[in-house]
């Protein structure tokens, strides 16, 4: 390197080719400037003392009296002082320890001033350049490093890579990092099962497959102390450390194998639920699908009587009675099933013999209750039907038929009272009147239970459902609806009420109904009633009456074979109406129909 110190002459503009070019072909140059600055370096971490001059700045055409001025990042702006300048001899001085991490390159400018501090010559770009010396260790700051490799992975496979950082001048020997392996635990099958790249940091498997089986090692998770260290690796250079953690992942290369070839259970008939537990073996990672195990039931189950479940904790599997079994029927059943991992097994490993079992159940005979055939039982009768009267014969038959029992009837629940059944042969009669209309039918329809009780010990029964679908009779009078009307003594519409019919019975028991006036007890001249439809009528009057309470004998009648006839007192208040006011309360005398008089009469005489 050389210093080019032009002075006098005429400014020149261009590169220092373009310079001397000029300079050969003119004869009087021009100088662009007089002060000459060159880049300052200062080494980082200078101990005292301070200030310390660093460089120097040179106008070799300087006036007298003028002054140098050092302005920028680090002398006037924050961080402010760390840079000063002798304004007389250009002496550039630091005034503190410097650190390249923190700023690497300050941009600084010098010019020159008269004594009033008008700039006569600048400003000059002035470069400081902190040389960085090694004051930082390597870090690894991406941690936790944790790594996967595959059982039996052949040698050379990458599991991860490690990387460190250093604050230090990365151009320099003293952010150039070596990585190497300083511990590894646990240091078996062997020491160094693995290696890393000292200028990658990538850490890669170096023995055998046969050393990575996950089921023969102590401990499937390695950790290694990996070191970074600058300077290339000297020994000068710093450290960092950092843990990495390398787990060896299974994969299914051992398939399940039950510990016994045959198991046995033993189950009472009718019962359901779990009968036993099937254990395997896997030598698999249980947390995998390499090691959970699926079971099927490959044979002896056509009527899908029994399921096979894996239980998640302990991988067995249970096997479970879902529809009852009948000892009658089978009293031992075999089944055939194989276990299965829920992964695949990999190519060179396949389920042998192992893998299936034999299951033998046993059923136990219990004394089942007997059972009624058909059930519910079903029979249609007419209400009303004489005491006495036969329904049925009732059939139980008992399950256990190897036990030749004897079977007893009685009746449950009879919610009426209206049944009895013998309880030798079966046979349900009636101890009361049918009735359709009861509040303990429903739609038609008696419900009752019976029970059948056989003779073992102890005893089980068994419940039967009859029921009885009762027949209309016309066996119920119509009734009308509203019982009690009001009218105006004046008014001008005579129509007093819409009556309504309704039959407890069905049709053809009930409507259409007749609507008549019982004529032996009111005058012809007076009421009048029509039919609206077949359930309903008008009552009107021929004529206004005066103010007061009437009884209006009404008689309907239904269309049954043979009909039903009803009379019902409809009371008639025939109020006072004026100026928009009902008043009914003094109606006056009650107006007595014929009946109402005789009915009047006998009770005086009774009373006498």
């Amino acid at each position: 390197m050389a210093e080019l110190v032009i002075v006098g002459g005429r400014d020149i503009q261009g590169s220092l080719q373009d310079i001397f070019k000029f300079a050969r072909t003119s004869p009087v140059p021009r100088q662009k400037r007089s002060i000459v600055v060159s880049p300052i370096l200062i080494p980082e971490n200078q101990r005292q003392p301070f200030p310390r001059d660093v460089g120097k700045v040179v106008d070799s055409d300087r006036p007298e009296r003028s002054k140098f001025r050092l302005t920028g990042k680090g002398v006037d702006q924050e961080p402010k002082g760390i840079f000063r300048i002798n304004e007389n001899t250009g002496s550039v001085s630091v005034t503190r320890t410097l650190d390249r991490e923190v700023i690497a390159v300050y941009q600084l400018f010098v010019e020159t001033t008269d004594v009033n501090g008008k700039t006569l010559e600048g400003p000059v770009p002035l470069e400081v350049i902190v040389i960085d010396q090694n004051d930082n260790r390597p870090i690894f700051r991406e941690g936790p490093y944790i790594g996967h490799v595959m059982e039996g992975s052949p040698t050379g496979t990458t599991v991860m890579r490690m990387t460190a950082f250093d604050a230090d001048d990365p151009a320099t020997d003293n952010a150039l990092l070596r990585y190497n392996i300083r511990q590894q635990t646990p240091d078996k099958p062997s020491p160094n099962m693995f290696y890393i790249d000292p200028e990658k940091g990538d850490i890669v498997t170096v023995v055998s497959p046969a050393l990575l089986d996950r089921e023969t090692l102590e401990n499937p998770k390695y950790e290694l102390i990996i070191e970074a260290q600058d300077m290339a690796g000297l020994d000068v250079g710093l450290t960092g450390t950092a843990t990495a953690t390398i787990m060896i992942d299974d994969k299914n290369d051992h398939s399940p194998k039950f510990t016994k070839r045959e198991f046995q259970a033993t189950v009472e008939e009718g019962a359901v639920g779990v009968i036993v537990n099937l254990t395997v073996e896997d030598k698999d990672d249980p947390t995998t699908g390499a090691w959970r195990a699926a079971y099927t039931i490959i044979n002896g189950n056509p009527g899908q009587s029994f399921e096979i479940h894996t239980n998640p904790q302990t991988n067995e599997g249970m096997l479970s009675v879902v529809k009852p079994l009948d000892y009658e029927i089978s009293a031992f059943h075999t089944l055939l099933i194989k276990v299965e991992n829920e992964d695949p097994l990999v190519p060179d490993v396949s389920y042998g013999p192992s893998s299936t079992a034999t299951v033998h159940i046993t059923v136990l005979d219990v004394n089942e209750g007997p059972v009624f055939y058909p059930d519910p039982m079903m029979v249609t009768r007419q209400e009303n039907i004489s005491v006495g009267s036969v329904l049925l014969t009732v059939n139980a038959t008992d399950p256990d038929s190897l036990q030749h029992q004897t079977i007893r009837y009685s009746v449950y629940k009879d919610p009426a009272g209206w049944l009895n059944i013998n309880p030798i042969n079966g046979t349900v009669d009636t101890t009361a009147v049918l009735d359709r209309e009861s509040p303990f039918v429903d739609n038609s329809v008696y419900t009752a239970l019976f029970l059948a009780i056989d003779s073992g010990n102890p005893p089980a029964t068994g419940t039967g459902t009859l029921l009885i679908t009762l027949e209309d009779v016309n066996d119920n009078a119509p009734f009308i609806y509203p019982t009690v009307a009001e009218v105006c003594d004046d008014a001008k519409n005579l129509s007093v009420v819409i009556l309504g019919a309704s039959d407890k019975d069905l049709h053809p028991n009930t409507d259409p109904f007749k609507f008549e006036i019982h004529k032996q007890a009111v005058p012809d001249k007076v009421w009048k009633i029509s039919k609206i439809n077949n359930t309903h009528a008008l009552v009107s009057l021929l004529q206004n009456l005066n103010k007061a309470n009437y009884n209006l004998p009404i008689m309907v009648t239904d269309s049954g074979k043979p009909p039903m006839t009803n009379i019902t007192d409809l009371r008639v208040q025939v109020c006072s109406c004026r100026n928009s006011k009902v008043d009914c309360n003094a109606a006056g005398a009650l107006r007595f129909s014929l009946p109402s008089l005789l009915l009047l009469s006998l009770f005086s005489l009774a009373c006498l």
